[in-house]
């Protein structure tokens, strides 16, 4: 067995000194050793159970003849963050997570890495870091939350707090009762928002164990999954397999087909090329548009569709997804288990997997067809569009599969501008936007202020009847996974950077199509004009320059100086 940590040890006597000072003992020295960082801590349901996750990892680990070492750092939610700055640095803190994870990964020499987390930033985090280090490694992905009262999930926040802000349109024990009961478990949030997302582009990329995305985080086989990750990254170590190996080109093209599959976030355009970046790949926009007219929307999960993450588990979850696109994805790729795509749903076929968990979809009067469409049965292709245009020379992201049809194209929309989403928040509250216009949001880029999600925004959108339906939203922020309606994000290049979407003025006119993916200003202060004639405008508008912005410091200041564009991954240059 190759173990680096023996040679590494060998320059200097005090290293086994300080690791017998913590409790080891002059076998376990010997041992190979292996990293187990988790995101464990406080901070929300996601992280609040990875502790016994990890004991049972470390179980695992044990039983294979290794030595694990716990190692922490903590990660943030963006539920907890909404509606005020903390959500500037919330993108932000995917860096500093892959950071730290650098930091305990290069100042100790390890065999092996376990990593474990279960939500929007900390799981690109610890794949980023995962590359970066190429260290043989294991992901165990922190599972799904139960669902609420009703099969409603935590996103009933969005209709509860907008009534808490317009006079006697909710009561106080509404409020309550929502406390009580929104978030009922640990686990991730039980839509397919980001955090549920990059749990199944973690399976999807080969690095966790098949069938570990959206495990019930109160069930016994998020705990049973976690001791075979300490098994079997002794294995890894064995026979060499670094996440260089596992997470390749074709992965990333694997990984792209089941996001367009079920409905994935949007915010997988933002992460899934900063992974790759740290592989020395480039990951163009304009491959997940290409997937996105090939591939069968199967998914029927919230927001896209009716069902929760738990039932998507129950039905099969990725590797059923895999299993019904085997013929669309490289089933040669190298995995976490030691062997191939292909034989993994393989063995998983003959172990009875995907059929086993079926009766628990039982319990709730569902079969699999309503949660994962056969394919024969898929109602559209794909579920993504990047859409280019004047707007956003660069592209934009727009989630369809949650859009009506009716907002699918929209010509000669009047534009209402906000150079922050506070103010524009602030106006749908104050029911100041009207049906039919479109709301830009802009200087909410990576550089802007880090990038925040708009998602107190389109949900009082979309829980606003006299709105909803007809009101899009374009920003160069970003957005939920959970979000519902017409919302294109990720406009790039961004206001802060120039982009043209910083010149747009009050009383434009826009134009957007998913057939075409086009997005463009068509329009001078409400008089419609040819696409040339606005681009034009935009142009001679650039000259007076954007608006300056204001001082920062710290680690948001080297974040907002350093970030990428939106459409290379928003990470550090």
């Amino acid at each position: 067995m190759i173990q680096k940590s023996h040679d590494d040890r060998m320059l200097w006597a005090q290293f086994d000194s300080l690791e017998m000072g913590t409790g080891w003992d002059d076998t376990d020295i010997l041992k190979p050793q292996i990293m187990v960082e988790s995101v464990y801590g406080d901070s929300h349901p996601g992280s609040y159970h990875l502790n016994q996750m990890v004991e049972q990892a470390v179980y695992g680990v044990y039983e294979k003849g290794g030595k694990p070492a716990k190692y922490y750092a903590t990660d943030i939610c963006d539920g907890c963050a909404q509606g005020h700055d903390g959500m500037n640095v919330v993108l932000a803190s995917r860096e500093a997570i892959a950071n730290m994870v650098e930091v305990h990964a290069s100042a100790v020499p390890w065999d092996g890495i376990i990593l474990s987390s279960s939500c929007d930033k900390s799981i690109p985090a610890h794949l980023k870091a995962a590359a970066r280090m190429d260290v043989p490694t294991i992901f165990m992905p922190g599972g799904s939350m139960r669902p609420g009262p009703n099969m409603t999930t935590s996103l009933v926040a969005g209709d509860i707090s907008l009534r808490q802000k317009r006079k006697d349109a909710i009561t106080e024990q509404e409020v309550r009762d929502y406390k009580l009961t929104g978030c009922p478990s640990v686990g991730a949030c039980t839509f397919l928002g980001t955090a549920s997302t990059m749990q199944c582009m973690a399976e999807a990329l080969g690095l966790t164990l098949p069938g570990a995305a959206l495990v019930p985080a109160t069930m016994r086989d998020i705990l049973q999954y976690s001791r075979y990750a300490g098994r079997k990254i002794m294995e890894l170590v064995e026979k060499n397999i670094t996440p260089s190996q596992i997470m390749t080109p074709a992965a990333f093209r694997n990984a792209i087909i089941v996001h367009s599959a079920i409905g994935g976030s949007t915010n997988a355009t933002i992460h899934l090329p900063s992974i790759a970046r740290e592989l020395g790949y480039d990951l163009p926009i304009e491959l997940f548009d290409e997937i996105n007219h090939q591939v069968p929307h199967l998914g029927n999960i919230n927001p896209s569709g009716t069902q929760l993450t738990e039932s998507f588990w129950f039905a099969g979850g990725v590797p059923m997804v895999q299993w019904m696109l085997r013929d669309m994805l490289d089933l040669d790729v190298m995995t976490v288990t030691g062997k191939t795509l292909g034989e993994n749903l393989e063995d998983l076929q003959k172990d009875n997997w995907f059929d086993r968990n079926l009766g628990y979809l039982a319990n709730y009067g569902l079969t699999r067809d309503q949660v994962i469409f056969p394919v024969e049965k898929a109602p559209e292709k794909g579920s993504v569009a990047i859409l280019k245009g004047n707007i956003a020379p660069e592209g934009s992201v727009l989630k369809y599969s949650a859009c009506a049809m009716n907002q699918r194209e929209v010509v000669n929309a009047v534009a209402r501008v906000f150079n922050s989403e506070e103010d524009a928040h602030d106006a749908v509250v104050e029911n100041k936007i009207n049906p039919g216009e479109v709301v830009i949001i802009r200087y909410e880029g990576p550089r802007g202020c880090g990038m925040p999600e708009m998602l107190m925004t389109t949900e009082a959108i979309v829980c606003d009847e006299r709105i909803n339906g007809s009101v899009a939203l374009i920003t160069d922020g970003r957005f939920s996974g959970a979000t519902r309606g017409a919302a294109i994000g990720h406009v790039s290049p961004e206001a802060a950077a120039g982009g043209p979407i910083a010149f747009i003025e009050e009383g434009d006119l826009i134009s957007y199509s998913v057939e075409n993916r086009t997005i463009n200003l068509t329009g001078i202060h409400g008089v419609p004009c040819s696409v040339e004639e606005a681009t034009k405008v935009l142009e001679e508008r650039s000259k007076a320059g954007i608006i300056p912005r204001e001082p920062r410091k710290g680690f948001y200041k080297l974040y907002t100086d350093h970030a990428l564009s939106a459409m290379k991954g928003a990470g550090l240059e």
